[in-house]
């Protein structure tokens, strides 16, 4: 090979090394977290950031932020488990922390729960933020938002009185999302028996008079009631007077039947119809003092 050719093999070489090296050296360098080159950082690494997803095990949503007296609520979420026959509670608390709704919402199969309520009546008078909370079984299960609400201008929600079916009290209630069709006592369980028609899922607060049906656990301690929905056991809230005792019951849809199971319950024939029958005796006493009649055989 002459000379001259050699030389421009050579000066070839070069101009092409020259090209190649800044190309090697941009794949071979990558900035790190403080803007510094660093030679030696993978550069597939370096430009891969992998999103990782965190399935939680249950979500609350409203539709709207905030609210007015008498809105609807929609209030909706999702769960990571299904769980067959276990609802999930949602509870609705006013600022300062008294609860203003409670029920219990069925899952469904693909994870989901919806439910309506109304915002407004007496126990929603105050405005500011309500919290929403939601738990599907555990507690570890459990989430919660919140809303605004600009507080309840009607007071309370109008009110309806019936006559308790086997005594001589009559109960005030109100009721949404349905109606109620009759209330009667059923003395051997100590309980009230409330028949409804529902319309959607809703609640029933009905005042009972201490007289009517209360629950003790002994002459001075108020005790709990048991409230029974279709034969399934059921949350409420409730308020006390030292004359009634008024409960608010969540119902779902289809629910036909309510029972306030109590400790102590009026007599079948109640205090009016008692008082007639200890006349009648004291009249039946009396007439026959003076008469000399006799129920019994004399020998």
């Amino acid at each position: 090979m002459s000379t001259p050719f050699s030389g421009f093999v050579l000066l070839a070489i070069l101009v092409a090394a020259t090209g190649t090296i800044p190309v090697f050296a941009a794949n071979s360098t990558s900035t790190n977290s403080t803007g510094t080159q660093n030679p030696y950082q993978n550069p597939i690494a370096g430009t891969t950031n992998p999103t990782t997803t965190t399935s939680v095990p249950i979500t609350v949503t409203t539709d709207k932020t905030s609210y007015n007296d008498g809105d609807k609520i929609i209030i909706s979420g999702t769960t990571r488990d299904y769980i067959s026959g276990t609802p999930v509670s949602v509870i609705v608390r006013n600022p300062i922390g008294n609860v203003v709704s409670i029920s219990q919402i069925d899952l469904g199969t693909d994870k989901t729960f919806s439910t309506t309520i109304t915002a407004g009546g007496g126990l929603w008078q105050a405005a500011g933020t309500y919290e929403v909370d939601v738990q599907f079984g555990s507690k570890d299960r459990s989430a919660k938002t919140t809303l605004q609400f600009t507080g309840s201008k009607g007071g309370t929600p109008s009110r309806n009185t019936i006559k308790v079916e086997g005594t001589d009290y009559s109960v005030s209630y109100s009721i949404t999302n349905g109606k109620v069709l009759g209330i009667k006592a059923d003395i051997q369980s100590k309980s009230l028996i409330v028949s409804i028609q529902t319309t959607g899922n809703g609640q029933l607060t009905i005042t009972l008079p201490r007289a009517l049906i209360d629950a003790k656990m002994n002459e001075q301690t108020d005790d709990q009631f048991v409230v029974v929905n279709d034969g399934q056991q059921a949350d409420f809230t409730e308020t006390k007077t030292t004359t009634d005792r008024t409960l608010i019951i969540p119902f779902t849809d289809g629910t036909g039947q309510i029972e306030i199971i109590g400790t102590q319950i009026v007599p079948e024939f109640g205090p009016i119809a008692a008082l007639v029958l200890a006349i009648a005796i004291i009249s039946i006493i009396v007439v026959s003092a003076k008469t000399g009649l006799r129920f019994m055989p004399k020998y």
